[in-house]
């Protein structure tokens, strides 16, 4: 009996011992779950159940100075088919109508489809890619196909959507429009009024607590901290369209015409500094041209003889000489410490007056005059450079604007042939936008005023930063100079280097540059930097223009500004002259646009309270149109092209989604 109660309470011991030491196992696991473990399993249990999900804001659009979409975000679709969730019957009755209708919008034949479509199923691939960077008419329009039409999970279609930015006028001013991107690497690239007005026009992402209430299926939870999204601002650039589809044009055939390497030019508004076009052309492999660099912005360089009107303005202004002043050309060959200036006639100009050697650009006059006047004080010839702004950057939003080069009297730089080579342009290097903002200033009597690319940046209509002028030098010069300089100028299309440009039915006034450049590099060939700088008209200028081109082919025979530049600006003021409206006409039609966007925030107040409510779209663009109604769910149709005459269902009518609405464009 007592072994027996022995053995018993041997047994009664052993279980408590267990009982015990599983208490304590679960209170060490508990306090490792609690204190150690917690935070990632506290983490797991909210991304199993609960999340927050960021809910992007909408970026803004960049539109030119006349309401044209230049920049814009539009949704992309990619296509994907998981051909194991469609039950047997559904797939053989589907498969030959969905491949015919995948061949009329996608393009390859009915039977490839098929193919196709039954190895994926035989396969058992759940996610075969069927099409990319759909638009969203196409998206919807894929949505009725046969066996899609009966949904994600009956009819297989998997759809991932991707938000792109579009230039809506193509590569036309691509470079100046810009784009953000980023690589694999996480590096991000600012380009243009994109890259500088980013924090503007990005907005402000917004967050939203979640539920998982399936696979892959997620509700809102109610949460007072929710944030909503800001959307981003519009940016209303100074581009003019209508100019920069001519200047565009203008530069690009004669790059091709003379097989040139890159090229330039660029329109300002004389009075406001306003950048109305603005082209950048660079050849690649192929022969054909692109944007690839900002080279009005970026490109600093030897600027040659249209640097010469800085030695105009610092002779007349600092009273050395008149423009009546005679010098001998010297047989247009002149020698300073043992190197040569020569003229670009042969035999030079004979004895020819200050104003005549600028008017034919002769290089031994302008050089005498600035070395004779200025040898024996350099300081002063260059502190009018640098008072003229030529020494420093202009001050741009865009990250890597070219810095410029002016050799400063006693510093590294400066030698004995400085001074003679910068009367002509050599020896020092400037951006082909500061060239253009000192002869705007010329243009504008006298007052300097600061490139401008953007207008105002807006919140529908309401302004959020308006861009004033701004006044970098308000008086360059005299009056007295700045009438002689305007004869001169447009004495050199008229009867001087320019005078292929000559019109009788308007004026223009500037200067020609011709530029040996990489003469450095020693392999026997012959390049050149062909440059017009000037503005029109010539008596009351609106606008000034600056043109570029680098390294033309020589073997086509004409290299000089005047010959291979001097075209693209006459091309550009014939143009505007010809078929820019009057100032009452614009008047009229910015009261017609602005009419139509008090009519437009207006149908957007509503529509944001009811969403199902047609805005009106008359007079928008056709892209401004579709972007708008494809938002709110329409399936926009199209006739004609240009601004929306008539739409079929009127504004302010209640609308289904997926409702078709017809477009008149005149």
């Amino acid at each position: 009996m007592a072994v027996e109660d022995k053995n018993i309470s041997y047994r009664i011991y052993l279980v408590a011992f267990a009982i015990f030491a599983m208490a304590i196992f679960v209170a060490i696991k508990l306090t490792n779950i609690q204190w150690v473990e917690g935070e990632y399993y506290r983490k797991l249990a909210k991304e199993r159940t609960v999340k927050n999900f960021v809910i992007p804001a909408n970026k803004g659009n960049v539109y030119s100075a006349d309401g044209s979409l230049l920049a814009t975000s539009i949704p992309n679709y990619t296509i994907r088919f998981d051909a194991v969730a469609p039950k047997k019957e559904d797939f053989d009755k589907n498969v030959k109508p969905l491949a015919d209708s995948l061949s009329g919008l996608l393009g390859k034949p009915s039977s490839y489809f098929q193919t196709e479509l039954r190895r994926a199923r035989a396969n058992k691939n759940r996610y075969y890619l069927l099409a990319r960077k759909l638009s969203y008419t196409q998206y919807m329009k894929m949505k009725s196909f046969p066996l899609f039409n009966l949904g994600a999970y009956k009819g297989g279609m998997i759809t991932e959507q991707k938000t792109v930015r579009e230039h809506p006028i193509g590569k036309i001013a691509e470079r100046t429009i810009g784009y953000e991107r980023q690589d694999e690497g996480g590096k991000e690239t600012r380009v243009g009024i994109e890259g500088a007005f980013g924090a503007y026009l990005n907005g402000k992402d917004g967050q939203r607590l979640m539920q998982k209430i399936a696979k892959n299926q997620w509700k809102p939870i109610s949460d007072n901290n929710e944030i909503e999204p800001r959307d981003g601002y519009d940016i209303i650039s100074t581009i003019d369209v209508y100019i920069q589809d001519i200047a565009h044009h203008a530069l690009l055939k004669q790059l091709e015409l003379y097989e040139a390497d890159h090229g330039c030019v660029v329109v300002m508004e004389t009075n406001t500094g306003e950048i109305k076009a603005i082209s950048n052309l660079g050849r690649t492999s192929d022969g054909s041209y692109y944007e690839t660099i900002n080279y009005a912005v970026a490109e600093s360089h030897e600027p040659g003889s249209t640097f010469k009107l800085v030695d105009l303005i610092a002779l007349l202004d600092d009273r050395k000489v008149d423009t009546s002043k005679v010098y001998d050309s010297k047989g247009g060959d002149i020698t300073y410490y043992n190197r040569h200036v020569r003229d670009s006639k042969r035999g030079g100009y004979g004895k020819v007056s200050l104003a005549k050697g600028f008017e034919v650009s002769s290089n031994t006059v302008m050089v005498q005059a600035v070395y004779d006047n200025y040898k024996d004080n350099p300081r002063q010839f260059v502190n009018r450079i640098n008072n003229l702004g030529l020494d420093r950057p202009l001050g741009l939003p865009f990250k890597g604007e070219g810095r410029p080069f002016i050799p400063q009297p006693g510093e590294k730089g400066w030698s004995g042939v400085a001074l003679p080579w910068m009367a002509f342009g050599y020896g020092v290097s400037i951006t082909p936008l500061q060239t253009l903002t000192l002869y705007n200033a010329v243009a504008n009597n006298g007052e300097m005023v600061k490139p401008q690319f953007v207008k105002e940046i807006k919140e529908w209509n309401k302004t959020i930063k308006k861009y004033d002028k701004q006044v970098l030098n308000p008086k360059i010069c005299s009056d007295e100079t700045l009438k002689k300089v305007h004869a001169i100028l447009e004495n050199v299309v008229k009867r001087g280097t320019g005078s292929k440009l000559y019109s009788k039915d308007f004026s223009m006034a500037g200067k020609t540059g011709t530029a040996q450049v990489d003469y450095h590099k020693g392999d026997g060939q012959m390049y050149y930097a062909s440059s017009f700088a000037g503005y029109f008209p010539a008596d009351k200028p609106r606008y000034s223009c600056i043109v570029v081109v680098h390294k033309p082919n020589t073997s086509k025979g004409l290299y000089y500004g005047a010959d291979v530049a001097g075209p693209v600006f006459k091309r550009i003021a014939q143009k505007i002259f010809t078929d820019v409206p009057s100032t009452n006409e614009v008047k009229k039609l910015n009261r017609k646009i602005l009419n139509q966007e008090q009519s437009y925030a207006a149908y957007y107040d509503k529509v944001q309270k009811k969403e199902n409510i047609v805005p009106n779209v008359k007079g928008m663009t056709g892209m401004d149109a579709v972007a708008l109604l494809e938002n709110f769910g329409l399936k926009v149709k199209i006739k004609g092209i240009g601004k929306v005459k008539q739409q079929s269902i009127l504004p302010g009518q209640v609308f289904t989604k997926n409702q078709v609405i017809t477009l008149e464009l005149s």
